[in-house]
């Protein structure tokens, strides 16, 4: 089954804005490439960075909990990060550093609705560590042809960017992804990779990228019209190679 990469993006901070990108090299076994290396705990999360595990992005300042996420635009590189709201100003704070982490919670709890925060921001981090939805998602997909669908089934266009993949796939038949088994073959651009398990999605999906409004209900049409609620699937990497907008995906069943 042959499509090919539509689009290509990473999320530096886990909730926060999409950054389109011009390739990846993705790695055996790793991550996608700077990709929720960073969280933003709202209230203590219980995360410790010295012991570091999964805890679940509920404790999170994520467009499931918070719309108004959606609102803050952002750009990484090289640890700097960038953060700006219509109307509110902005900052610039490096990530890698506790100054840093410090300035950027400071100017979200000045950004944010307060009703929305149950406690003091705090970014976190760890080396190696990941703020994934599943402890396992190293790289997500998703299919055009299946949010197209949805949409139509829903009755209004769906923007893509509300699943929050690192990778867009256009030509593929719409739902095929979910026939795949677990270690189904996948070449992506240059990297091989395996089939891991679809996305399970949550209220994250009803939030519009675009205007942070909540204003359809993903989830409750995805179980009337398909029966389930995927929308997208994990891979896993099983050896190195670059990825770029153009290359081919091919599925081998």
């Amino acid at each position: 089954m042959r499509g090919e990469i539509a689009s290509l993006y990473r999320y530096p901070v886990k909730g926060f804005s999409p950054e389109p990108l011009s390739h990846a090299d993705l790695t055996l076994g790793c991550y996608f490439p700077h990709d929720r290396l960073y969280a933003v705990e709202n209230g203590p999360s219980g995360f410790d960075p010295a012991a570091p595990a999964h805890v679940s992005k509920s404790r999170f300042t994520v467009l499931a909990q918070i719309p108004e996420v959606a609102a803050i635009r952002t750009r990484y590189d090289d640890g700097m990060f960038q953060a700006e709201r219509e109307g509110r100003g902005g900052v610039s704070a490096d990530l890698t550093t506790d100054a840093g982490r410090i300035a950027l919670a400071a100017w979200l709890e000045s950004t944010m609705d307060p009703d929305h925060l149950r406690g003091p921001l705090k970014v976190v981090q760890a080396p190696g560590h990941r703020f994934m939805d599943h402890p396992e998602g190293y790289v997500s997909i998703v299919n055009l042809a299946s949010v197209e669908a949805l949409g139509r089934g829903m009755g209004a266009a769906l923007d893509p960017l509300r699943f929050r993949a690192n990778v867009y796939v256009s030509g593929w038949p719409a739902w095929v992804e979910n026939d795949w088994p677990e270690g189904t073959p996948l070449t992506l651009g240059d990297a091989q990779t395996t089939v891991f398990k679809p996305i399970v999605r949550c209220a994250a999906t009803h939030v519009d990228p675009a205007t942070a409004a909540r204003d359809a209900d993903v989830m409750e049409a995805l179980y009337r019209l398909e029966g389930h609620l995927f929308c997208g699937i994990y891979v896993r990497v099983r050896s190195d190679g670059r990825i770029r907008p153009g290359d081919a995906v091919e599925a081998q069943p």
